[in-house]
């Protein structure tokens, strides 16, 4: 995975909170491990935080001047993004927006940008405050993505994935494609409740994953608004099986596995392993949004 190194990147698409203290912000989802396996089930790679009943907390975290300037300082190219993992974040965050800003009007559509927030610990969101423990998440109140950094770790050494740029990736990929489903209307049908492998709320998450397939499969065609040039300039086939890899390491039932020992398809709310890569693949096999209808 290779950025072009003389492109410019837009610090703007991303809000740098890291390090930033959330006053009086509180989970109220359980505590210790317990309360940790509660958030891992329920909300990973998912869609704000109130679904779990996280405290409403403040809802408009800010900024230090010390962090939005360190990013803003250090990602300035794409050879940054080549060697920082904060700056890789930026430059993906710019090539899936450039796709989405591209592709809506093919469909006499209007796209509107969506921030993305680095935080560490805790942060304030308009669905309520969120630990780290949820994972990445869309918040569909503020339209913004939340990503505590550390999670990319996690994904390695506790869910098992192969890890790699790629993988970062994909997981930033998928969170836009909740924002790709607020804007089409289509993130309401997660609302309903509902669980089970044959639940809106999976075939939700199996559609972000399409979406995240569909960028993949045009990265390194899509050109960067400001020097007409693809910000990603190489995808190899390791990328994409690091990508693949990551979406399966996700799946209801290897978590399930994991943490509960056994597997309960009518409480999953993401998808199996399985389900996770296809979709994914089918997304990037096509790169055709139209071709990721989970609700057919």
């Amino acid at each position: 995975m290779q950025f072009d190194d003389d492109a410019d990147l837009d610090t703007s698409e991303v809000q740098d909170v890291r390090g930033s203290r959330i006053p009086g912000g509180r989970a109220t989802v359980g505590g210790g491990i317990v309360g940790v396996i509660a958030l891992i089930l329920g909300l990973l790679f998912g869609v704000g935080p109130d679904q779990l009943g996280l405290s409403s907390g403040d809802t408009d975290p800010a900024a230090t001047a010390s962090s939005q300037a360190q990013v803003n300082q250090a990602c300035r190219r794409g050879s940054d993004a080549n060697t920082r993992e904060d700056c890789r974040i930026v430059a993906v965050v710019n090539s899936v927006q450039d796709y989405w800003r591209a592709e809506f009007p093919r469909r006499q559509g209007r796209y509107s940008d969506a921030q993305t927030v680095m935080f560490t610990g805790r942060v304030g969101t308009a669905c309520g405050t969120a630990t780290s423990a949820v994972g990445p998440f869309y918040c569909p109140g503020d339209r913004k993505v939340y990503l505590d950094l550390g999670f990319f770790d996690e994904l390695r050494t506790t869910f098992g994935s192969s890890g790699g740029p790629f993988a970062q990736a994909y997981v930033v990929a998928h969170e836009y494609g909740h924002h790709v489903q607020n804007l089409t209307g289509a993130l309401q049908r997660a609302q309903d409740g509902g669980q089970g492998a044959n639940s809106n709320a999976v075939k939700v998450e199996l559609q972000a994953d399409c979406y995240a397939g569909a960028w993949a499969h045009h990265a390194t065609t899509t050109p960067d608004e400001a020097t007409g040039r693809p910000l990603l300039t190489s995808l190899t086939a390791a990328d994409i099986q690091d990508g693949l890899n990551a979406a399966a390491a996700v799946g209801d039932d290897r978590i399930q596995e994991k943490f509960q020992g056994r597997v309960t398809p009518e409480t999953w709310t993401h998808g199996s392993a399985a389900q996770r890569r296809q979709w994914f693949y089918n997304g990037f096999r096509t790169g055709d949004m139209a071709r990721c209808n989970t609700f057919a």
